[in-house]
Formats: C-alpha cells, sequence, structure tokens
C-alpha cells in the first residue's frame, strides 16, 4: 500500500482543516490531536463499539451527520456497506480523503443530505447512527419520527443532555389544571436555546435523559442498553409503533410533503 510521506500527510490534513474528528490515520499520523475534547470521538466509541457485533458482513449501516467519517470508518473496518450523510461539504471532503487513506472507498458511499432527506429514501438499514447531532435540529421530532422508518435493527442515539432528568413514573393522562409535576426533574423536557451555545447558533435543543427515551418511545422505539452518558442504544418496539404509524399519521405525512389525504380516507371509509 503506498502512502505519502509524512510531512505531505501533514500537509494535507491542515489544507482540509478545522477538523472536529480526531482520526487515526494508517501512517500514525492524527487529523484532530489536539481536539479540546480530548481523543474525540474515541472515547465514544469506546463505550459504544461492545453494543455492535465485531463481524458486521453483509450488514447495513446508516451514519446521519457523518462529519469526517470516524464511526463509518469504524463499522467498515468490521464488514459494514456503509451509507454516511452530511449537509456540510466541508466534512464530506474530510470523509473522503480519510475513506482513501484507509482504502475503504468500496465500503463507505457518501451522501450530501440532510436527515429529512431520508423520508425520500425506501431502505431501511441494518444498524443506523444518531450521535452529536440531534440538538442541531430546528425539527427534532419530524427527525426522529424519519429514522424510525429507515430503521430495521439498532438506533445508536447521542447527543448533548440537560442535567438530571432520572425517569419518573407518568400516568396516562392528566386534567388540564395537573401541570405542576412538570416541574419534577424528571418530567420528560427540554431546553431551547434562543440564541447560541458554545458560539454556536445551530444548537437548539437540549433534552433531559428522561425527555430522549420518551422521545423515541413516541417514535416507536424501545432501550436496550445505555452504554455510556448521553449514550442510547434503541431497537424498534414491535409492541408499540410510533404515533406516526397510527392516530398522527397525517400529521407526519403532511409535514414530509406526502399524500396524507388519500391515505386518512382510506382508513376511514
Amino acid at each position: 500500500m503506498f502512502l505519502a510521506d509524512n510531512s505531505d500527510i501533514t500537509k494535507q490534513i491542515k489544507d482540509l482543516g478545522p477538523w472536529f474528528h480526531n482520526i487515526h490515520l494508517p501512517d500514525g499520523s492524527q487529523t484532530a490531536p489536539d481536539h479540546f475534547l480530548g481523543d474525540f470521538p474515541g472515547f465514544i466509541w469506546d463505550k459504544m463499539k461492545s453494543e455492535i457485533p465485531k463481524n458486521l458482513s453483509g450488514k447495513t449501516v446508516l451514519d446521519i451527520g457523518c462529519n469526517a467519517g470516524y464511526y463509518s470508518l469504524k463499522l467498515a473496518e468490521r464488514g459494514a456497506q456503509v451509507t454516511a450523510i452530511d449537509f456540510d461539504t466541508n466534512y464530506l471532503k474530510q470523509a473522503q480523503w480519510v475513506i482513501n487513506q484507509h482504502e475503504l472507498t468500496g465500503d463507505i458511499t457518501l451522501k450530501h443530505q440532510q436527515v429529512y432527506d431520508l423520508v425520500r429514501d425506501e431502505k431501511q438499514y441494518d444498524i443506523v447512527l444518531f450521535l452529536g447531532v440531534f440538538y442541531h435540529l430546528r425539527y427534532p421530532l419530524l427527525a426522529l419520527d424519519i429514522i424510525s422508518k429507515r430503521t430495521k435493527g439498532i438506533l445508536v442515539f447521542q447527543t448533548l443532555s440537560m442535567p438530571g432528568g432520572e425517569a419518573v413514573d407518568t400516568n396516562d393522562d392528566y386534567k388540564i389544571h395537573d401541570r405542576k409535576q412538570m416541574l419534577e426533574s424528571g418530567w420528560p423536557k427540554m431546553a431551547f436555546i434562543e440564541k447560541k451555545f458554545n458560539q454556536d447558533p445551530t444548537n437548539w435543543w437540549f433534552a433531559n435523559k428522561s425527555c430522549i427515551e420518551a422521545m423515541l418511545r413516541t417514535c416507536g422505539f424501545k432501550t436496550i442498553s445505555k452504554p455510556g452518558d448521553e449514550l442510547f442504544i434503541f431497537e424498534p418496539d414491535a409492541n408499540n409503533p410510533g404515533v406516526n404509524e397510527l392516530w398522527n399519521e397525517s400529521e407526519y405525512l403532511s409535514a414530509t410533503n406526502q399524500d396524507w389525504h388519500n391515505t386518512y380516507l382510506k382508513k376511514i371509509r
């Protein structure tokens, strides 16, 4: 395998920067060795890697918000066929360069897409990665509903969250004036960021852990493990379809620019 000399690699890394993923390259170089979070996202991968089969031959993966492709690379190395999407073209350039360095061009397909574009994708994936994206979304529940239709195996979910929020038992229904319990720390809730958080205007929402799991349940998922703080593994719950498959289907179809009129009329006839 031919690799450019180290000085050439270092220049290419600099030219493609700045990097948010610190990726370890075959020649020993790293893309962001001085990352302010440390060896990111390597320490997140260390928490989740045992939850994912080591042999992914014949399995399909969807990496939503792939950034420079760290997770895509790890799963492709286990034999998966990976589709990696991101809306940022600079991240996709970085990802393509990283893929070339690891000679995995036949195993990872990059697409310039946002999560909402997946509504036009009929494919389902064995593993869906949704890591570090949720809090950047203006329309978070819509994204989760779309993701539920693309997931046939497991959903690996990570997001920044509000402090606290250990789950509390909630009733199936409440009277209109029964709202004091919403102030309890474990009530499912999200904080809205009107302006910026960490100098980033795309940081919109910080949910507590109770809210994260409650939202995913309404989308038809169940929690199967929590391998780390702010890190969840979900799978479709056959006994609890998402509301977008049931009474709220017409809203989902309308929100995703699909023909809800005929679907709704067929069901009530």
